[in-house]
């Protein structure tokens, strides 16, 4: 169950709105805290949903973030307490991941589209890549581990992170997930051409990689990045 808690963000990814950002909802039209939590009980207690996932917007945006995980972590269904999962640009987690983790946070998901400064800057149109990584070692420290990265790969913007991201979240242990580009930004910006495809990410990755794919289907199974052609390293890192 995916849980949006603000249309709010304080990124302005190319891919996602314009640079002057958008009408964001008035908080009275909005669930409360506690409408929030009266619904995963529903869910938890009378639907048997087993995962929770909060978005947004960007959910550190919102305040109480902590409380309402709380109230999550306290649901109990048929096969127990919800698994709690966070989807996050990382801005400011490293500030907040120690109330998160106490309040019952089990794991992270975080948005990376670039290790490139000056790249970063220009797909979000925010030069904060280092509070990203400040956030990394944050998530590592308290140990809500694996982390997964998520990144969207665009033609012409960001190719030349496909490897690079690879083995950043290899030698790292993190779970990497390529995410396909959708029609989310301004209208008439978004053309299907401009999408990188799934055969286009795997060849660049098998140019620096062996790759091996498991034996069971996409979803909880995800492939595995295994070792180089270049290194002795053998270690693995989840793909999606």
């Amino acid at each position: 169950m995916r849980v949006s808690l603000t249309d709010r963000c304080n990124l302005r990814c190319t891919y996602c709105m314009p640079a002057e950002g958008l009408t964001w909802l008035p908080t009275d039209e909005t669930l409360t805290d506690d409408e929030v939590v009266r619904v995963m009980r529903v869910a938890v207690e009378r639907l048997g949903i087993t995962r929770i996932r909060f978005t947004g917007g960007e959910p550190l945006l919102r305040p109480h973030l902590d409380r309402i995980i709380a109230g999550a972590a306290s649901l109990r269904g048929a096969e127990g307490r919800p698994e709690l999962a966070l989807t996050t640009n990382g801005l400011g987690l490293d500030k907040k991941i120690d109330a998160l983790a106490e309040a019952g946070l089990d794991r992270v998901n975080l948005s990376l589209d670039s290790l490139d400064p000056q790249r970063y800057a220009r797909l979000t149109r925010r030069d904060r890549l280092p509070d990203v990584f400040a956030s990394i070692d944050a998530v590592e420290r308290v140990g809500l581990t694996p982390l997964k990265i998520n990144a969207v790969i665009m033609r012409g913007v960001n190719e030349d992170d496909i490897v690079p991201l690879a083995q950043f979240c290899l030698e790292r242990g993190y779970q990497l997930r390529f995410i396909e580009q959708m029609p989310l930004g301004p209208k008439g910006e978004w053309h299907r051409g401009d999408m990188v495809t799934a055969a286009e990410i795997l060849a660049a990755l098998e140019s620096r990689f062996l790759l091996h794919a498991l034996d069971e289907p996409r979803g909880s199974a995800p492939a595995e990045l295994w070792g180089s052609r270049r290194t002795s390293d053998s270690r693995a890192v989840a793909l999606g």
